[in-house]
């Protein structure tokens, strides 16, 4: 036996090198991760590792002149530092898919609690909870793998410092040499990378940014020219109507615009112009400009109603605890049952209080008692119809002012229900005959984008049609609806570059009602054309106040 003990201790030796060998292999690709991987998953591809990082070469040569002491706990560091990199590239990952914008270290985590509510909502309570946990998990094995790699890197720096110092010396060459004519693998990967730091900086910018907005946002919120003015003397040209501000989930402009979306959509646009033109309704379209894109929906319907740019959660926190008068505030001042009608909200909504609405409907107040579609907790046609019964179907109702978040439009926009007679809608439960699907709501960025934008399409069609069959069935000389959209939808369906446009619609019977619009400039029918103006969200508050004032 002992004849095979040198063979066995050669075979250890070697089985330990190869080890070793694996484990130096995964450590540099650890750190390469970190310093070269894109922040966006467009750009995340095999050319952009093939790339010469300015941080890196840096980094070998800090450990070579390094004492041995603190050569260890600068190499902890270090690895914590690229571990917390990585983890917010993967962070900036999924908000620029989602949001179109990366991950503000500031502002965005209570965003984070509305992400898990989504999956709660479309992947069931499990889902939510493993995706949670799976989350939590990643960021921790990174921080570790990073650190390990690090030390591990560091070692064998210090091991071959001759090595090394010749590596550095012919990679900075290399960098150099890339650098001055700006040599790139392709236009978003340049040979002499430095997109750590520059990712570094942004943040870091963008983190006091962030701490300097609170300030900022105080000083806008001074300004309100509306705020002390009598309810008397406020939307005196709207005197008697009914008016409804309905949002639209994601419709966004690329819907009326986009070749793959506009054709079908638009066709529901101008067939709702004329069906409503024979009922004597005439309509005015244009664009706002929505403070967020790809999710945020209540950051959109906070900046329309207050006047104020509400970019953030912090900005909508603040605003919530203030007493900023709101369109619906203003309605109730002036003598109208302002209401709010929020089929989206499951929970309590405390900074509901803060609109002035004079009653609040949530989901569990309006005696749907059908099926979830997804994520939307009940079908856009139920939510008009509860509304109609409980408000303007009373007899000598007082005027009312509803602002409606509608929800069918809500990603992952399948399934989307049908459009049924409204005298059969009754308590909802009608729904249940309908698909309510047995797609994934992940599959709105695994699947295939052709389908996602299909589904979104049909989405927006079947909320477009609602409204229009609502106001025929319902609509009367003292209706004024304007609807417009939150915000755009997710990357998956916009591609890049999109605008954070949504179109915004009014329609009446009244011709007196568009002669107060007309200075606008607005284009008339329900789809705003390519010229179509262009308002930023926020300023929609004090212009329509001021169209309908005295």
């Amino acid at each position: 036996m002992e004849l095979f003990a040198p063979l066995r201790r050669f075979g250890r030796g070697r089985v330990r090198r190869i080890a070793a060998g694996g484990a130096t292999a995964l450590a540099c690709v650890f750190v390469l991760f970190a310093l070269l991987a894109p922040s966006d998953l467009d750009r995340l591809s095999p050319l952009a590792f093939l790339r010469v990082p300015a941080e890196g070469l840096l980094g070998v040569v800090l450990f070579l002149v390094l004492p041995t002491r603190a050569r260890r706990g600068v190499a902890v560091l270090v690895g914590v530092g690229l571990g917390v990199l990585t983890v917010v590239k993967i962070m900036d990952m999924g908000f620029d898919a989602v949001l179109h914008r990366p991950f503000d270290l500031v502002l965005d985590w209570p965003l984070l609690g509305p992400a898990v509510g989504y999956l709660d909502a479309t992947a069931g309570p499990g889902g939510a909870i493993a995706a949670v946990v799976g989350a939590v998990v990643l960021a921790l094995a990174l921080l570790v793998l990073t650190t390990l790699s690090a030390l591990r890197l560091t070692r064998l720096v210090a091991q071959h410092r001759l090595g090394s110092a010749r590596a550095v010396a012919v990679l900075s060459v290399v960098w150099i040499t890339a650098a001055i004519p700006g040599a790139r693998i392709d236009p978003d990967a340049p040979i002499a990378s430095g997109s750590a730091a520059a990712f570094a900086l942004d943040h870091a910018r963008q983190v006091r940014a962030g701490l300097l907005d609170q300030d900022k946002f105080a000083a806008e919120a001074v300004v309100d020219r509306f705020r002390d003015t009598p309810g008397a003397e406020l939307l005196t040209a709207l005197r008697g109507k009914d008016v409804i501000v309905a949002f639209v989930e994601s419709y966004g402009r690329d819907a009326v615009e986009d070749p793959e979306l506009a054709p079908q959509v638009g066709a529901v646009l101008d067939e709702g112009t004329r069906r409503l033109g024979v009922a004597g309704y005439g309509a005015r379209s244009a664009f706002l400009t929505s403070p967020t894109t790809g999710g945020g929906s209540w950051l959109a319907q906070a900046t329309l109603l207050s006047g104020l740019w509400i970019d953030n959660q912090q900005r909508y926190r603040t605003l919530v605890s203030g007493d900023r008068l709101t369109l619906g505030a203003a309605f109730e001042r002036a003598r109208w049952r302002s209401v709010g009608v929020v089929p989206g909200i499951t929970y309590a909504w405390p900074e509901g209080a803060f609109f002035g609405y004079r009653s609040i409907q949530t989901a569990g107040d309006l005696g749907y008692h059908g099926p979830r579609f997804s994520y939307s907790t009940m079908p856009d046609q139920f939510t008009l119809e509860a509304f109609e019964r409980s408000e303007r179907a009373k007899a000598d109702h007082e005027p009312v002012m509803a602002v409606i978040p509608l929800v069918s439009s809500h990603a992952p926009w399948t399934p989307t229900p049908s459009l049924i007679d409204w005298a059969d809608v009754g308590d909802g439960s009608i729904f249940k005959t309908m698909h309510t699907g047995d797609r994934p709501a992940e599959a709105i960025f695994t699947g295939d984008p052709t389908r996602t934008r299909a589904d979104y399409r049909r989405s927006i069609e079947y909320s477009l049609n609602t409204l229009v069959s609502y106001v025929e069935t319902y609509g009367d000389d003292d209706l004024v609806l304007v609807f417009l959209g939150d915000h755009q939808p997710a990357k998956i369906v916009t591609g890049d570059n999109a605008t954070w446009d949504v179109p915004i619609t009014i329609v009446t019977r009244d011709p007196a009602v568009l002669d107060r619009v007309s200075p606008w400039k607005w284009d008339a029918g329900l789809k705003p054309g390519p010229r179509a103006p262009v308002w930023p969200m926020n300023t929609f508050r004090d212009r329509f106040l001021t169209a309908f004032g005295p």
